[in-house]
């Protein structure tokens, strides 16, 4: 729900926007944070929501890396925002496959990879 409001907020023509916008991203961040904790903590995961989680994570990173390209257009900013969304789109295409061949677990989230 907060990856519109992020973007809109990150090109709006005031001295603040980009500030804005990133206090958003952070408030994004936490609250999905506490709602993946929320839910282990309580038992409350499913498996819709195991599913849609990492989508939201990296549709939100992939918004925040395309803006930041976009209002730095410099090949230092590009080049890294390009392996980035790389590795995003290979590590869930990995997961993918690895779940079809039954083995999910094997490249299941771990917590060293959430920090």
């Amino acid at each position: 729900i907060l990856i519109p409001v992020f973007v809109v907020v990150y090109f709006l023509d005031w001295r603040w926007a980009h500030e804005a916008g990133a206090f958003i991203f952070w408030l994004a961040a936490i609250t999905d944070w506490f709602d993946g904790y929320l839910a282990r903590k309580l038992q409350q995961s499913t498996p819709f929501g195991a599913f849609l989680d990492p989508v939201a994570d990296k549709l939100i990173v992939g918004a925040a890396l395309l803006m930041i390209t976009h209002s730095y257009a410099n090949l230092w900013i590009t080049l890294p925002s390009i392996a980035l969304l790389v590795r995003e789109i290979y590590v869930s295409a990995l997961r993918e496959w690895m779940g079809s061949n039954g083995v999910r677990d094997a490249v299941k989230v771990s917590f060293i990879g959430k920090a």
